[in-house]
């Protein structure tokens, strides 16, 4: 591998960089060799393609290594990009978007900080995974739940601060963070809301201070470094239901937006219930199936008759009802009567947990709803990866019709791949339905002409006056580009801040389209893209 030199940086300079850096870290804390660095490349990007290869990693393990870390940074002008766990994959995974960057990897700053059982929250490091969070709650024997996304790999304050989804009622309107620590570009470190006064006590448990409420300023940003977070849990519920609902053809998508909107707002439903197309139902019950990114797409008929043979329809939507016995009954009574109304449907409940009967727990989507992380999905996945295109809907039947519609006509013609979507219900009036590809990785061909196709997505997308919520790497100045209001007058008013925040422009450039003045100049512009 090439080493890939940020801009404006000599080698000479990147290495003095790297020198302070193992001088106030340690030697072992900083990687620099082809192997090392590699693991920190997109595992989906095209293997010789160094366009976001970064230039070496940074491990550090405390506050105040962090603290050295962007001082370091400032006085040789290094751009850093920073990650918990750096698993987002089908994102660009751990790699920066500006290529030579050098990655802070918080992988070792992994502590779980504190867990209360009276006020049922924790407090953990930006190097905490999911895994470990749940299992300090286990050794803890704490009786508490965590809403968890479908992998357990990732950071929980990582994938929190990208606005990653979880399916826990705390999951919903990504309600579970409270209470931020950051490093700022400076080197400050700033506590957020009730943190600000100190030995307070509501820190991690109110939502606001006094004056602006600045957490959300660290999510999907470019603005500080989050050394600690708060996250609320929940107690482990007298019953549980998972469920699957059913419905057999693909023009019922509408009815079944319809219900489940309705099911949400008078509350019956709790949590993040997310709907499958059949492709991605198989998938997820097969442990991740070869036939996402085998070139088709797949024909109608072909849909079908796996719809039928599964038993898992054109539509699949993973759910749950957590609460006292008596509460979980009378929902689960609800919702059959509800989902009656479509014909051919079906209500799969197989079984209701007690409390202490989690440790019993075996299938995935039973696992994910009950806050067990896990692995399972990505088992037989090995040569195949995606990237994702996640647009945001009003939750109506024919505005998800229509959305569904658009993107697969696109996918299935530009890409020739077959159309996936997890159509995920964050609150009671919008969904994202997380979209995009698969294909496989050895296949180069395969991968740029998704990757084009994600691409005419968000034009496209945009010119229907739709925009996703996180974008890839490779387009997220494209992405940005759609938030065009008055000129731009997000971005604009997004890099005023960064301009005053981080006036070396050191911290994640380019970050979900929000670049410092030094470096506007490698925006790619929408009409470059288009090419």
């Amino acid at each position: 591998m090439t080493l890939t030199l940020p801009p404006d940086l000599t080698e000479e300079s990147l290495s003095a960089a790297l020198d302070d850096f193992a001088a106030a870290l340690g030697p072992a804390a900083v990687l620099r060799s082809d192997p090392e660095v590699r693991e920190f490349r997109d595992p989906f990007w095209p293997a010789g393609d160094d366009t976001y290869a970064p230039s070496a990693v940074v491990m550090p393990e405390t506050v105040e290594q962090v603290q050295e870390v962007v001082r370091i940074a400032n006085r040789h002008r290094v751009p850093l990009w920073t990650h918990g766990q750096g698993r987002n994959n089908g994102y660009g995974g751990p790699a920066p978007r500006v290529g030579g960057s050098v990655v802070v990897s918080l992988r070792n700053m992994n502590r779980v900080l504190e867990i209360d059982d009276e006020l049922a929250y924790a407090v953990v490091e930006p190097g905490v995974r999911w895994f470990d969070l749940y299992d300090a709650l286990q050794a803890g024997g704490h009786d508490l739940m965590l809403s968890i996304p479908d992998l357990g790999w990732g950071s929980v304050v990582g994938n929190s601060l990208d606005n990653g989804m979880t399916y826990l009622p705390y999951g919903a309107d990504f309600m579970a963070p409270c209470g931020l620590e950051v490093v700022l570009a400076n080197g400050d470190v700033m506590r957020t809301g009730m943190g600000a006064i100190p030995d307070n006590k509501v820190w991690h448990l109110y939502k606001r201070g006094l004056g602006p409420v600045l957490d959300p300023l660290f999510m999907q940003s470019n603005y500080g470094i989050v050394t600690r977070m708060g996250v609320w849990l929940m107690r482990k519920p007298e019953a549980y239901a998972p469920l699957l609902l059913t419905a057999p053809q693909d023009s019922d998508l509408e009815a079944v937006v319809e219900t489940l909107r309705e099911l949400r707002l008078e509350r019956t439903l709790e949590g993040v219930p997310i709907l499958f197309n059949t492709i991605i139902a198989a998938a997820m019950a097969e442990g991740g199936a070869a036939f996402q990114a085998d070139v088709g797409p797949m024909r109608d008929e072909e849909i079908q008759a796996m719809a039928d043979a599964m038993g898992i329809g054109r539509w699949a939507v993973r759910c749950a009802v957590w609460g006292l016995e008596g509460v979980v009954q009378a929902r689960l009574e609800r919702i059959r009567e509800a989902w009656s109304r479509i014909p051919g449907s079906a209500v799969i409940h197989e079984r209701t947990y007690g409390r202490d009967e989690h440790d019993a727990i075996e299938p995935t989507p039973d696992k994910i709803q009950a806050g067990i992380p896990n692995l399972d999905i990505i088992e037989h996945m090995d040569d195949i990866g995606h990237v994702g295109f996640s647009p945001a809907v009003p939750l109506t039947g024919r505005d998800v019709r229509d959305a569904v519609d658009f993107l697969r006509d696109l996918i299935e013609r530009e890409a020739r791949a077959n159309f996936l979507a997890g159509i995920i219900i964050g609150n009671e009036r919008s969904c994202v339905i997380v979209t995009g590809a698969s294909f496989h990785v050895s296949d180069e061909e395969q991968v740029r002409r998704v990757y084009d196709t994600m691409k005419m997505l968000v034009r496209e997308a945009g010119k229907r006056g739709l925009g996703e919520y996180r974008a890839h790497l490779d387009f997220m100045d494209l992405a940005s580009d759609q938030y065009s209001f008055n000129d731009h007058a997000y971005r604009r008013f997004c890099e005023t801040i960064k301009d005053a925040v981080d006036p070396n422009g050191i911290l994640s450039p380019g970050r979900h389209g929000i670049w410092p003045a030094g470096l506007r100049g490698e925006r790619v512009a929408e009409a470059a893209l288009s090419d």
